[in-house]
């Protein structure tokens, strides 16, 4: 074998173990459907929901994308109509809030954590109070999470909570306002919007704009979230 024809082995061989190390491992199919979005409104009416009977509750439609919860006396909310499939633990819900009208919280969040289920509201108690309700049988505006937000009216706000890891998360945009270890906590929802569980989205004395509500499973590399 001459030597310019070993180099020419040489280099084929180096190029072929370079490229295979450049190349990315296939995702196996069910991995990344595991941690797709998966919507939970499309955008066009309230299926897959229903509105809540608090009594006093204002009219939900659906405009332009959203769905507006009329401003309740005290309570409008809708809730999702069937639990079936709902993830309890290592997941994360989604979705976009607005305040279009009044000054109190215009999302107040329902969603399972593990065999129980907590809210987290954005904007109550005269309409900048953050916090998940109930920790220890306190609520949002007297526990650990409790925290404040100057929010703007006619602006819309990406809200997110994530229970995984043995942790309960809660973010408005890219803010981390709760980071909860649930085994140290008895958690529950205020007897108020115990109507909302599983998962359900309330207002009170406050018209609100909801849109872009979706659900993923949370993969193992990403249980636990930095604060940010």
């Amino acid at each position: 074998m001459t030597h310019s024809i070993r180099i020419a082995l040489l280099f084929g061989i180096l190029f072929s173990t370079s490229s295979l190390m450049g190349q990315e491992k296939p995702v196996d199919p069910k991995v990344a459907a595991a941690v797709e979005w998966k919507p939970l409104f499309d955008g066009k009416s309230i299926k897959g929901w229903k509105s809540i009977n608090f009594g006093g509750e204002g009219e939900i439609t659906v405009e332009k994308g959203s769905i507006i919860l009329g401003t309740g006396d005290p309570l409008t909310g809708i809730v999702i109509e069937k639990a079936e499939g709902l993830p309890k633990d290592n997941y994360e819900i989604t979705l976009e809030a607005n305040r279009l009208e009044g000054d109190d919280f215009f999302c107040g969040l329902t969603f399972p954590v593990g065999d129980s289920h907590a809210s987290f509201i954005c904007g109550g108690w005269g309409g900048g109070l953050v916090g998940i309700s109930s920790l220890d049988g306190m609520d949002a505006s007297e526990n650990t999470t409790t925290g404040y937000k100057k929010f703007e009216s006619n602006k819309w706000y990406r809200i997110r909570v994530r229970v995984a890891g043995g942790q309960l998360q809660a973010f408005i945009d890219k803010e981390n306002f709760a980071d909860v270890k649930i085994a140290d906590h008895k958690i529950s929802t205020r007897f108020e919007v115990d109507i909302t569980r599983p998962l359900g989205v309330s207002a009170y004395r406050t018209k609100a704009g909801i849109r872009d509500i979706k659900w993923r499973t949370v993969k193992e590399a990403e249980k636990v979230e930095e604060k940010k």
